[in-house]
């Protein structure tokens, strides 16, 4: 008898990993996630860009943008700042205005998913609505892997914001440098 109660200790034990929900594997995933490499594509409005992007957490970021300009968007986890190669145009906005503090701050994402019902979206994406203030964010997930692979927000102009990632590398090696906010230059 005693065996039985350990064999069905150690066997529901074992297989209740298994049977994690998909909420619990994508809190899993992010609380073992410390920074993301991706490539992106984005859609603001009737404007399409495409680019590469580091993210280290919580709150960093830096992308380039494929286009002719080479813009660049850069935040030390308290500014945000838009550029480019040449520095020609600079932007600077604080994050604490912007949708990306929230997205980047994973444990404040744990947070929400954590009282979030998510949905399916054809079997493929799980959904996440964050309301924030005035913040609406719509945060998704792969079901394969329950990496987050993008996210649609409005940005600080009203302007629906669609982001897709994917070619994603998850704790890479980082040079904390590219975090720093470029200095502005003056003609």
């Amino acid at each position: 008898m005693k065996r039985i109660f350990i064999f069905l200790f150690i066997f529901l034990f074992a297989i209740k990993p298994l049977h994690a929900s998909i909420k619990e594997k994508i809190i899993l995933n992010l609380k073992n996630t410390n920074n993301l490499k991706f490539k992106f594509e984005q859609k603001i409005n009737d404007l399409f860009e495409r680019g590469e992007c580091t993210v280290k957490y919580p709150k960093k970021i830096y992308c380039i943008y494929n286009n002719k300009k080479k813009k660049i968007m850069v935040s030390n986890g308290k500014t945000l700042v838009i550029t480019n190669e040449k520095k020609s145009n600079y932007y600077l906005y604080p994050l604490n205005k912007t949708p990306l503090e929230l997205i980047l701050d994973k444990n404040y994402l744990i947070n929400q998913i954590e009282k979030l019902k998510g949905r399916n979206v054809d079997d493929k994406y799980y959904n996440f609505t964050i309301l924030n203030e005035n913040n609406k964010i719509n945060i998704y997930f792969n079901l394969k892997n329950y990496n987050l692979i993008g996210w649609q927000t409005e940005d600080i102009y009203q302007n629906l914001a669609i982001t897709f990632i994917s070619k994603i590398k998850t704790n890479q090696k980082i040079n904390d440098n590219i975090f720093k906010i470029p200095k502005m230059k003056m003609n």
